[in-house]
């Protein structure tokens, strides 16, 4: 794996443990070339997925943009970062079960609300804002209204 600092092609695994979650290999790693130590994490993918957005686009699957995204949503909730991590996992898990490798982009956003739902309303109604593109106090109205 290439150092992040110096970009040295030959670093060495010092020590290797499954994460917290179960799901992911966490490597400690050393650079010979300047010294440095450095973290990396490994995950099982079970198939390339790609996402098609609402215009025709087709982008790879990005499991960062979806965590960010739902960071965003429980910022300054209280939702820990395990849950945060632990939707995500339950998502990615649900997308390469489904069998296909191109996903609609409405399709994960209807999962991570289904999710967001379950996990903090308010964060819930956060990402439901942006993702269905409230425009005015009464959209908000309308959609929480909905939810009792």
């Amino acid at each position: 794996m290439k150092c992040p600092f110096c970009s040295n092609m030959d670093t060495q695994v010092k020590d290797s443990r499954p994460s917290e979650d179960g799901v992911t290999i966490r490597r400690r790693r050393f650079c010979p070339s300047c010294n440095s130590r450095f973290t990396t994490f490994e995950r099982v993918q079970l198939r390339e997925l790609s996402v098609i957005k609402k215009n025709g686009e087709q982008r790879v699957f990005d499991r960062d943009k979806l965590s960010r995204a739902i960071s965003i949503a429980v910022r300054k909730r209280p939702v820990s970062a395990d849950g945060v991590e632990n939707l995500v996992n339950s998502i990615v898990h649900r997308l390469e079960s489904m069998g296909e490798n191109e996903i609609p982009s409405s399709l994960i956003g209807e999962m991570v609300m289904e999710g967001l739902k379950a996990l903090d309303e308010v964060a819930y109604i956060r990402f439901a804002s942006v993702y269905r593109n409230f425009r005015e106090a009464r959209d908000f109205e309308k959609f929480v209204g909905n939810l009792e």
